[in-house]
């Protein structure tokens, strides 16, 4: 007996709820977490935004906090994470910024690479221009995903 079209599995999963993106920085210390930051701030629940690292650090840089709370964006309750393959199965955008190293290619997702330098190690001063950069291309890429 055939199934009926109904009850066939489809080979493609039907996307559920909004889609991700997942930013992926060295450390994921300060661009990254600064990137999902934003991008959750600014999608206001449309998007969700992950950060992860190919070797994690062991906190958030504290310039990038400071850098971010001038925006009204609290990186205090965030973590470094360890970039795993769930995540990026998870992803239907991953962004891989400066320093990065790149990401199992799974068909379906779309990949970016944003040449943002990292500002670990830096003063507020010095996170601020890197700050407004992932400002401006988040703002741009919610404008592609709500098109």
């Amino acid at each position: 007996m055939v199934p009926s079209p109904a009850t066939q599995p489809s080979a493609v999963p039907s996307p559920v709820g909004p889609p991700t993106v997942l930013f992926v920085g060295a450390h994921d210390a300060a661009t990254s977490q600064m990137a999902a930051a934003l991008l959750a701030t600014r999608a206001g629940g449309r998007v969700r935004a992950l950060s992860a690292g190919s070797a994690p650090a062991v906190r958030v840089d504290p310039a990038a906090v400071a850098a971010m709370a001038e925006v009204g964006v609290d990186l205090t309750a965030r973590f470094p994470k360890p970039l795993t393959a769930d995540a990026v199965h998870l992803s239907d955008v991953v962004v891989t910024l400066g320093g990065a190293q790149p990401c199992p290619l799974l068909p379906g997702t779309r990949y970016l690479d944003w040449p943002v330098e990292d500002p670990t190690g830096r003063d507020v001063a010095g996170v601020r221009p890197v700050r407004d950069e992932l400002d401006r291309r988040v703002r741009g890429l919610l404008t592609e995903l709500a098109a």
